[in-house]
């Protein structure tokens, strides 16, 4: 069973139509990136799975059943979203943030206990967030701000995660920072994560399924390697380019060469 699909699903805002009937399947456990345009819908439809936008029509189905007839919490308990650009309230503790990661879990008869304390400390660690627990979120660098976000979405403990574009405003070295630790998650405990990211060349290296958006549908689904190619590029981006093969993990590697034609690369024999 897919983690997550959607049956002829539209979105709007107001009468713009941003998604227009798509199909969708989410593989269970798999990196799915959702890459495209700006203005696409990326972004809108990552908040549409999360239940943050209600569809114009169709639906969204989360291990099989309609997320429109589950309770918030439920939702809570199976899938965490970190949006893009989350502010925390100023002087929120690294620690006080990642505790409201355990607020599904709480109810009048069943308050905080050692194991919702031993669940924020390991997702602590897990960031590698320990050191900064007791330092306000509002005082760390971009990707130590970013870490401490993953961390609460990972004493979530759900099954499901999402993130709109976790790399965002961060350096080279950050990003890959933040991709390695989303990487580590999905390998070690098979979280399936759900993610927009803008680079194409960090998104064919990550993922495990590519979703390419274009025109309010998907252009192109499936592994990187199945799908990305000059075409793509071109009728997505509206960008010429080469594309390869990245030397150290054998992904393709799309390099931009501006208004010329599609380059195709010489092999020597």
């Amino acid at each position: 069973m897919d983690a997550m699909e959607t049956k002829s699903l539209t979105l709007a805002y107001g009468e713009s139509i941003i998604i227009e009937e798509l199909d969708l399947q989410i593989p269970k456990g798999e990196i799915t990136v959702f890459i495209g345009g700006n203005g696409c819908g990326k972004s809108t439809l990552l908040r549409s799975l999360a239940r943050l936008l209600k569809p114009k029509d169709g639906s969204v189905l989360l291990e099989g059943e309609a997320i429109s007839k589950q309770s918030t919490k439920e939702i809570a308990r199976q899938l965490a979203i970190l949006p893009q650009g989350p502010v925390a309230p100023e002087g929120l503790s690294v620690l006080q943030l990642v505790k409201q990661g355990r607020y599904p879990y709480q109810t009048w008869l069943k308050q905080w206990s050692e194991q919702d304390e031993q669940i924020v400390w390991d997702a602590l660690r897990a960031t590698g967030m320990e050191q900064f627990a007791e330092r306000p979120v509002d005082s760390l660098s971009g990707g130590q701000r970013q870490r401490a976000w993953i961390a609460m979405t990972l004493a979530q403990e759900t099954d499901i995660i999402l993130l709109d574009e976790p790399t965002t405003y961060l350096d080279l070295t950050h990003q890959i920072e933040i991709l390695d630790l989303l990487f580590e998650l999905n390998e070690k405990e098979q979280r399936t994560i759900v993610m927009v990211l803008h680079d194409l060349n960090l998104a064919c290296r990550y993922a495990h399924h590519i979703v390419a958006i274009r025109d309010k549908k998907i252009y192109a689904q499936g592994k990187p390697e199945d799908v990305i190619s000059c075409d793509l590029v071109r009728n997505v981006f509206d960008m010429n380019c080469q594309v390869t093969t990245d030397p150290l993990f054998g992904t393709p590697l799309c390099i931009p060469h501006g208004r010329g034609r599609c380059i195709v690369p010489q092999v020597s024999t």
